[in-house]
């Protein structure tokens, strides 16, 4: 644990973990490049994620964990939360943040 975040190693890599409120970049699908808000983790191959949808456009919906890079952002929620809960515990910093768009390099 490094500070507030744990973070696992991958490569040699200090990457953050795979966890429920972690702040993610979809790097695949027709929602690339957009941010979502990790809800439940499901196995270690697949997670729950939603936008909220009114905040970035990303439905809610099972994914592939190799289909998201998680950022070092992470925001106190429940698993399991309602995207009306999501939607209620991001500040307006995280808010700005998430609807910012990333740019996907191939």
């Amino acid at each position: 644990m490094v500070g507030d975040f744990t973070f696992k190693s991958f490569g040699g890599l200090l990457l953050p973990a795979i966890e429920v409120g972690r702040i993610c970049v979809k790097i695949a699908g027709r929602e690339a490049g957009r941010k979502c808000v990790i809800v439940d983790v499901i196995d270690k191959n697949f997670v729950l994620i939603t936008g909220p949808q009114k905040v970035t456009g990303v439905k809610r919906r099972r994914i592939n964990v190799g289909h998201i890079e998680p950022t070092e952002k992470k925001i106190r929620i429940r698993r399991g939360d309602s995207d009306e809960d999501i939607a209620s515990a991001i500040d307006s910093e995280t808010m700005n943040f998430l609807r910012e768009s990333v740019k996907i390099k191939l």
